[in-house]
């Protein structure tokens, strides 16, 4: 079964600074908007995030982007949180051009448009964005806004696997044990669906018991 992960918003919280007294430069605008969060006044914090993102600040457009489509602080907006995604996404910011790689695959906000979506994804994978590899391994799979190929499938799937995406490992064992972009080998293909199921994946955990019993 192939699945996609949603968006997600970066570990930058957890490694805030301390509360600053001015904020003049984009940076402090977007830290006080990062101590607004922590304490859980997402109004101050979109304000904040505002204010740098408007000056070109792309971890703020990022956060920004993620307070619109998550309704934190404001009104949900997918609309507004795509165009700050894009913003973000086009300075390289690889957390916003994963974001935006989902929200053209689920037509959030936008068009549902699997080529951008794949565009974006490759962006992200390609600066070791894991789940961004495991959502581009599934295009290549399924061959969405891509034309199908399994070997591109499992190396995205590999490498997202290698960083414990647990998604990518239960993917990347269903592609041994088919045979599919690689030589069947049912031993890996348990032993990816048992890292799967480690790390949480219940698909994982069902294939393991299944190749466990010789089906």
């Amino acid at each position: 079964m192939k699945k996609f992960k949603t968006l997600f918003v970066t570990t930058l919280l957890a490694t805030a600074t301390s509360s600053l007294v001015y904020a003049n430069t984009p940076e402090q605008q977007f830290q006080q908007g990062i101590e607004a969060y922590k304490k859980q006044d997402y109004h101050q914090a979109v304000k904040w995030y505002q204010k740098a993102a408007e000056q070109g600040n792309a971890k703020a457009q990022f956060y920004l982007g993620y307070m619109y489509s998550t309704g934190q602080g404001v009104k949900q907006d997918y609309h507004q949180a795509v165009k700050w995604y894009q913003k973000a996404a086009e300075q390289g910011n690889a957390n916003a051009q994963y974001n935006l790689g989902v929200m053209y695959a689920d037509g959030q906000g936008v068009k549902q448009d699997y080529h951008q979506a794949v565009k974006w994804y490759q962006k992200a994978a390609e600066q070791g964005v894991a789940v961004a590899q495991s959502n581009l391994g599934v295009m290549y799979d399924n061959g969405h806004g891509v034309k199908q190929d399994y070997h591109q499938a499992v190396k995205w799937y590999q490498q997202a696997a290698e960083q414990g995406n647990a998604n990518a490992q239960s993917n990347l064992g269903v592609m041994y044990a088919n045979g599919r972009g690689v030589r069947q080998d049912k031993s890996k293909a348990k032993d990816y669906f048992g890292l799967a199921c480690d790390n949480g994946e219940q698909v994982g955990c069902d294939n393991y018991r299944i190749l466990n019993r010789g089906r």
